[in-house]
């Protein structure tokens, strides 16, 4: 698997609008898009900060991921996205060497990235998501 970058690091937030002026106020940063992802069930923004982001990640339902996330564990990190060249043939790999994966297949993530995500008891604790670009889009 060839990993070129953190992509982005992914935080749950109750509320998006306040935690956008927070991180433009606090840390001068500036948001640079505001996405509804429908099936994930979440509202994103995004900060580039370097050549890593910043997600922002608010539920969009009460029964959401985000919203199960934040019930048990309150806001903070969610996951770190990985970028990665090819990510079906890594996927393919990790589940050969027996990695847990929650997506067997990659699908459309926020910014039209193809995303898939490995469960955290493979990856010592942390949700970790792989990310690709496709050159075409």
């Amino acid at each position: 698997m060839e990993t070129t970058h953190i992509e982005h690091i992914g935080i749950a937030v109750k509320n998006l609008d306040e935690s956008i002026k927070f991180y433009e106020h606090t840390f001068g940063l500036k948001c640079y898009a505001v996405e509804i992802v429908k099936d994930q069930k979440v509202r994103t923004a995004f900060f580039e900060l370097g050549q890593t982001k910043i997600e922002l990640l608010e539920s969009t339902e009460a029964n959401g991921p985000i919203s199960k996330f934040i019930e048990k564990r309150g806001e903070g990190i969610h996951h770190i996205a990985y970028a990665v060249k090819n990510i079906q043939s890594a996927l393919i790999k990790l589940q050969s060497e027996g990695i847990q994966l929650i997506d067997n297949q990659p699908r459309k993530g926020a910014e039209g990235l193809e995303i898939a995500f490995l469960h955290p008891k493979s990856t010592f604790g942390v949700l970790t998501e792989l990310c690709e670009k496709k050159e075409n889009e």
